[in-house]
């Protein structure tokens, strides 16, 4: 039965008391002083176009059931925004057989977080960030993963890929004990949009508290002769990749009260980061999003986008879609897929996106796309 007394501490309850962002004491605090969010240098070249600024208009239309007040970017050490474009290549060297050796290094370490103005969580995470760094390497490549684990629990990094059974990063295979390090190697194969997690007992608790992250390995163009216009428009770094706009995105969840039921629901962990700081997309040019569900105690999340119908790409293993102009895919935990759509036929505004579950969205996955001219 649905409880909705005003002090349910549930994530029904807190619905129904309309304390989307719990604590108010916290939330009128952020509210008054006026913070505002901070963006965290990761050193990127040049300003991302990924950004754009809340407005009054926005938050009419859509903060009726919006968490109040800013979280702290530089505090957390991450910022919603810079995770988009933020991927993680590692360092390129040659192998004596003439392939390329990548290499990531990666530290398995606990941190609290703020994942709603005012709202702490006690992660275990990917060097520092929930989700972890969204690792990219190139179909065919060899891979090293070096991970270090600075926690407190024996952790572990299992790819989801194809990889020998001792690099699996399950009990007896990879899993290592606090202030041990273990290197993972493996061809980058096969090419798509896939995912890395902690495998450590209890798997729930592991995934829940931010053990999780984006691995995708790019087509090589090469290998794929009959689609090899669509491969290198995959490639990062080619003349074709670089008209896309593509963003990595992680759905995710968090239990503040370890009863097995979440209270906050995110893309890229802040609840509504991207309904109050809109993502800028160029109208003209097309977009690719790298989409991963990893959220714990819901047996499925979703994505719809408003307005719009996209291509989607299920596990992104393939060069052609799996489903044509939809608007709305469901992803069970650890499933994934590339979406491509475009905003070229629309005026410029802002379109939502959010989960299809009402409670996901008014519970925190929620945010916009602000469509815009390209700057002449």
């Amino acid at each position: 039965m649905r409880r909705w007394l005003p002090f349910d501490r549930s994530r029904r309850g807190f619905l129904g008391a309309g304390l989307l962002a719990a604590g108010a004491t916290a939330i009128s605090a952020r509210s008054a002083t006026g913070q505002s969010s901070h963006t965290h240098d990761h050193g990127a070249p040049a300003p991302s176009p990924y950004s754009a600024e809340s407005s009054a208009g926005h938050h009419t239309g859509h903060g009726a059931m919006m968490t109040v007040g800013e979280v702290d970017n530089e505090r957390n050490g991450f910022d919603p925004t810079a995770m988009l474009t933020d991927w993680e290549t590692g360092t390129v060297s040659t192998l004596p057989d003439g392939r390329k050796l990548r290499t990531f290094t990666v530290t398995a370490e606990d941190k609290e977080i703020e994942i709603a103005p005012g709202v702490m969580f006690p992660a275990w995470t990917f060097n520092g960030r929930v989700p972890g760094p969204s690792l990219r390497a190139v179909e065919g490549e060899r891979l090293q993963i070096i991970f270090r684990n600075n926690g407190s629990h024996p952790h572990s990094m299992h790819f989801h890929g194809i990889h020998a059974a001792r690099m699996d990063g399950v009990p007896g295979a990879g899993l290592i004990g606090p202030g041990e390090e273990f290197v993972y190697e493996f061809d980058a194969k096969p090419f798509g949009c896939h995912l890395y997690h902690c495998h450590a007992l209890p798997l729930a608790r592991h995934m829940h508290k931010g053990m999780y992250g984006l691995f995708v390995i790019d087509p090589d163009p090469e290998r794929h002769p009959e689609a090899a216009d669509v491969a290198r428009s995959r490639l990062l770094g080619t003349l074709e990749n670089a008209e896309w706009q593509e963003m990595a995105m992680v759905m995710n969840a968090f239990d503040t009260t370890f009863d097995g039921e979440n209270e906050f629901y995110a893309c890229n962990t802040v609840a509504h980061c991207y309904a109050k700081k809109p993502i800028r997309v160029i109208r003209d040019r097309p977009v690719r999003i790298y989409l991963v569900n990893v959220t714990e105690f819901d047996p499925i999340n979703s994505f719809h986008l408003h307005a719009n119908f996209f291509d989607y790409f299920d596990q992104g293993t393939t060069l052609t879609p799996t489903l044509k102009t939809v608007d709305l895919i469901m992803q069970c935990q650890a499933q994934r897929g590339i979406l491509e759509f475009s905003f070229k036929d629309h005026e410029p505004g802002s379109y939502m996106f959010h989960a299809h579950l009402s409670e996901f969205t008014e519970l925190g996955w929620m945010g916009a796309f602000d469509v815009v001219e390209a700057v002449s």
